[in-house]
């Protein structure tokens, strides 16, 4: 009997020993495609690129162009466009009148201010970085932490905030009421020269609806225009669509998902501590998650981050390349304090090479396509 098992086991091992050298034959003929196989896989309609690498569950839209706003000098000569505009970058708006909308968010500098958070009355500093008001109107909610619902809500924000432009609304109808220019811009625009406050914050918020970007080469390789991204770039979008999961949170059109997540800088029990969405909602699960930012024309816009603590990209992808969960607590403190804040578990490390870092900065400059810089306008006579 055991002569017949182990005469059974030799014949397994035979049979082992015979198909192995095949299947590492056949194994060694199997090799990752090569970079020029990769960009060449993207030279096609989009329905037929590689699928990126998205975790389950996550709701995601496919990358798709903008177009030039061909509407865009027609807009700016409808009256009330004209009047959000002069509203916008005036001054008297502000309770010193030496502060206006345009102070942190200026035409030359990418519709934000280059710093790493907002300056505003008497110098007081924010604890935010101002965001880009590129495509403003293609948000689902306003502020880093969604405190807003509309761009009116948006618009209003900055005005009575004691950091910012300190104005008591109350009284700002009469003060833009006082200045005869004014009467008839609000006539034009709503029919009566009464001014309220309701129509200065719509006249602002229309006006920065037509604040877009303009197509960048990404947007022409998108259209089929396949030598408007170089091979390095189009390879760098494959790296931010499969192995650095990029396109997690920023994907569609505007390369964002409209949601929420702790990316790890929260600086919890900290000087700079900042919870976020938690102080708008009081969700412990929210603790220390800020809105994903759109990446359209994110060259003009840095520093980068909520708290602008990135002006370089490398530096921002070695950030994630690391994955961002040093600070996660430990299971029992975190039983001991449910706010304490938790990095979202769709960020891990990614182990990038630095060839594929080099690349996905390369694709991230190509994001940036906007040429035009507003003029200020002339403020109406007193």
């Amino acid at each position: 009997m055991k002569r017949g098992i182990y005469w059974v086991l030799g014949l397994v091992l035979l049979l082992l020993w015979s198909f192995t050298p095949k299947v590492n034959q056949d194994l060694s003929n199997i090799q990752d495609p090569s970079i020029e196989d990769i960009v060449k896989s993207y030279k096609k309609a989009i329905i037929n690129w590689p699928k990126p690498t998205i975790d389950y569950g996550v709701k995601w839209n496919e990358f798709a162009p903008i177009k030039n706003d061909s509407a865009f000098f027609i807009d700016q000569d409808k009256p009330n466009i004209i009047l959000g505009k002069m509203l916008f970058f005036d001054p008297k708006l502000s309770k010193s009148s030496q502060v206006s909308c345009s102070s942190c968010h200026d035409p030359e500098m990418g519709w934000a201010d280059r710093r790493r958070v907002a300056l505003g009355n008497d110098h007081l500093q924010g604890n935010r970085n101002t965001i880009s008001l590129y495509n403003i109107a293609q948000r689902q909610s306003f502020f880093w932490d969604g405190r807003a619902k509309t761009l009116e809500e948006q618009a209003a924000g900055p005005l009575s905030a004691h950091h910012e432009m300190a104005m008591d609304v109350k009284t700002l109808p009469a003060k833009i009421q006082a200045v005869k220019g004014y009467k008839e811009l609000f006539k034009k625009a709503y029919g009566t020269d009464k001014v309220t406050y309701d129509k200065i914050v719509k006249a602002i918020a229309d006006f920065q609806k037509t604040i877009k970007s303009q197509p960048s080469r990404f947007d022409k390789f998108l259209e089929g225009k396949y030598n408007a991204m170089s091979d390095e770039e189009i390879y760098g979008m494959h790296i931010f669509r499969t192995k650095a999961r990029c396109m997690n949170c920023h994907n569609g059109q505007y390369l964002t998902d409209e949601s929420f997540h702790n990316i790890g800088l929260t600086y919890y029990k900290k000087k700079y501590q900042d919870l976020g969405l938690y102080e708008i909602t009081k969700k412990p699960e929210d603790a220390g998650k800020f809105r994903t930012p759109q990446l359209r024309d994110l060259m003009l816009t840095q520093p980068w981050m909520h708290n602008g603590l990135f002006n370089d990209l490398e530096g921002v992808v070695n950030v994630y390349n690391s994955g961002m969960h040093q600070i996660d607590p430990s299971p029992e403190k975190k039983q001991l304090d449910p706010l304490y804040p938790m990095t979202d578990p769709l960020l891990k490390p990614l182990y990038l090479t630095k060839e594929e870092t080099k690349a996905l900065v390369s694709f991230l400059q190509s994001l940036s396509g906007t040429r035009y810089k507003m003029r200020r306008p002339e403020f109406p006579v007193e």
